[in-house]
């Protein structure tokens, strides 16, 4: 496996949109022999799924006042706060048809190099949570395209709490579904359970204890490495440029929507906005921190133009594969949402 570091003459990136247009670029157009391991720290940021509203997963207000960043992924999921104390790692790799959505087989490296480091209670949970004592430390998301895939989360090693609190604004009936009353109540760091021997680290050197750990190996000489090249950073840059430094990938255009409907599904949260005229669906959006492989708007226009009937719309979703495009989600969950 081939270890990429963030770092652009000889100085390490913090900015998400770069982060994560390197990270993108990689999947696209570095085909290794092998697959591929980065890791990144984001100064404060949000980071939202590709199928979410950005208006009402981020506490905007408070985003403006405070210089935060907020960045879409090209992976489903939910929104996550960043800051220096958190470190994302990511997995690069061929797409074998068998991987998507298998969280444990992605996150196990990082559970055991955790165990051994006297977190002992570190466990993958549920959908896609990694947690301590019940509380999350860890959310992650995964993307394919073209026959390869990346596996990214989060690790909140010493993040600031009461900064996630204030940026997100999570859905109640989400928080309701996991049967706690905040965000707080629900998130942990990792270094208070760390052995005592390893609380002198931050999330830098966080990072490269776990690299070695996940590379079982006593010295970072043992580590192969990629290195970005200027041909790669000329790339990364015009990616960034369209798209995760671009507003209207980040945030979007939408029209004002009269109907609204938003659930708790067994694939997680779908939200869906219609304009209805004349017994029509002109406009339509869907939203959500569901995983999906293909792009959500095949399914909107489907949907675009038909009689707002339960019929037509059963009709439509039943000509694509939720499957693909939401997760293992039965087709009247979604007729009776959006009905």
């Amino acid at each position: 496996m081939y270890y990429v570091k963030n770092e652009r003459d000889g100085k390490e990136i913090h900015d998400p949109k770069l982060n994560l247009a390197i990270e993108y670029y990689l999947l696209n157009e570095v085909k290794l022999d092998e697959p591929i391991l980065l890791f990144y720290i984001n100064d404060n940021s949000i980071i939202i799924g590709r199928n979410q509203n950005t208006y009402e997963e981020v506490n905007t207000a408070y985003v403006e006042e405070n210089g935060v960043d907020v960045v879409r992924r090209f992976s489903g999921g939910g929104a996550v706060y960043h800051d220096m104390g958190v470190l994302c790692f990511c997995f690069i790799t061929e797409d074998d048809g068998n991987s998507f959505r298998d969280f444990k087989k992605f996150t196990s490296p990082v559970i055991d190099a955790l165990h051994q480091m006297g977190v002992e209670g570190a466990e993958l949970k549920g959908r896609n949570d990694l947690i301590i004592d019940g509380k999350k430390f860890s959310g992650n998301a995964m993307y394919s395209k073209n026959g390869r895939m990346t596996a990214h989360g989060t690790l909140m090693f010493d993040s600031q709490i009461e900064a996630v609190v204030k940026a997100l604004k999570p859905k109640k009936h989400k928080l309701e579904s996991k049967g706690i009353k905040s965000i707080r109540s629900r998130v942990t760091n990792i270094k208070p359970f760390l052995d005592d021997s390893y609380q002198y680290m931050n999330a830098k050197d966080f990072r490269e204890q776990l690299l070695l750990h996940i590379y079982d190996t006593d010295s970072k000489e043992n580590v192969k490495e990629y290195v970005l090249t200027e041909e790669d950073w000329e790339k990364i840059d015009a990616f960034a440029a369209e798209y995760t430094a671009n507003w209207n990938w980040n945030y979007g255009k939408s029209p004002a929507f009269d109907m609204e409907r938003s659930e708790r599904l067994s694939v997680g949260t779908v939200e869906v906005k219609m304009n209805v005229r004349k017994g029509k669906i002109e406009d339509i959006r869907i939203f959500g921190d569901f995983f999906g492989l293909g792009e959500i708007e095949d399914v909107e226009k489907e949907l675009q133009g038909i009689p707002y009937t339960k019929e037509a719309i059963r009709d439509a979703i039943s000509k694509v594969d939720v499957n693909k495009y939401f997760g293992k989600v039965e087709t009247e969950e979604l007729v009776d949402l959006f009905y």
